[in-house]
C-alpha cells in the first residue's frame, strides 16, 4: 500500500509540474550550473596555471552545491574534501614543486582547441541525449527521504555496493594502474636528467 501511495503520488506529482513553471530550487540549479560551467571555461583557456587551478575549485565547487540541491548531501561532501580539499590542493604543490611560471604561460596552449572544442561538444551532446532519453518520462520525487532521488550515505551505500561493484573496482584498478605509470614515467625522466656517471642518492 505505501509503495502504491507514493507511486501515486510521484504521477500526480510529475503531471502538476512542467518545465513552464519551474521552482525557486531549479532555478538556481540552473544559475548554478551556468557558473559551473562558465568557471570550467576558464580553467581550460587561461594561460595562467595558477588561475586556472582557482578556477577549478570554483568549478568543483558548482558541482557540490549541485548536488546539494539534489539533496544529495554525502556526494556534495565527497565532493568538497576529495576533488575541492585533495586535488586542487596537490595541484597547487606540484605547480610550487615543480617551480612552474606563475605569470602567463603562452606554452601551456597546445593549438588543439578547435579539436578539444569540437570533443567536448560531441560528447556534450551525446551526454545530454542519452540522459534526457533515458529520463523523459521520469520524475523522481527528491522530498522523499527513502526514495531513490535520495542522496543519503546508506541510499548510496546501497546502490555503490550492491548495483555498481564491478564499475567501482574497476575504476580502483585504473587508478591504481595510473599511479604506478606516473611513478614509473616520472622515474625515467629523473634519470635522463642526470649526468653521465652518476646515480640517485641511495643507489649503487
Amino acid at each position: 500500500m505505501n509503495a502504491l501511495a507514493r507511486s501515486a503520488a510521484t504521477h500526480v506529482a510529475a503531471d502538476h509540474h512542467g518545465f513552464l513553471s519551474p521552482s525557486g530550487v531549479e532555478i538556481v540549479f540552473v544559475l548554478v550550473g551556468l557558473v559551473t560551467l562558465g568557471a570550467a571555461l576558464a580553467t581550460v583557456t587561461t594561460e595562467q596555471l595558477v588561475h586556472a587551478a582557482l578556477w577549478l575549485v570554483v568549478a568543483l565547487g558548482g558541482v557540490a552545491v549541485e548536488y546539494l540541491l539534489l539533496t544529495a548531501e554525502f556526494i556534495a561532501w565527497v565532493q568538497v574534501l576529495i576533488y575541492v580539499g585533495s586535488v586542487v590542493v596537490l595541484l597547487l604543490f606540484g605547480l610550487m614543486l615543480t617551480r612552474a611560471p606563475i605569470g602567463r604561460s603562452p606554452d601551456a596552449d597546445s593549438g588543439n582547441r578547435w579539436v578539444a572544442l569540437a570533443v567536448s561538444l560531441a560528447a556534450a551532446a551525446t551526454l545530454v541525449t542519452v540522459v534526457v532519453d533515458a529520463f523523459r518520462a521520469t520524475w523522481i520525487d527528491l522530498s522523499d527521504p527513502a526514495g531513490p532521488g535520495s542522496g543519503s550515505s546508506e541510499v548510496t551505500g546501497t546502490a555503490l555496493f550492491r548495483h555498481w561493484v564491478l564499475p567501482f573496482e574497476a575504476l580502483s584498478v585504473l587508478l591504481l594502474a595510473a599511479l604506478v605509470g606516473a611513478v614509473v614515467l616520472s622515474r625515467r625522466d629523473g634519470d635522463r636528467d642526470l649526468p653521465p656517471g652518476r646515480t640517485r642518492a641511495g643507489e649503487r
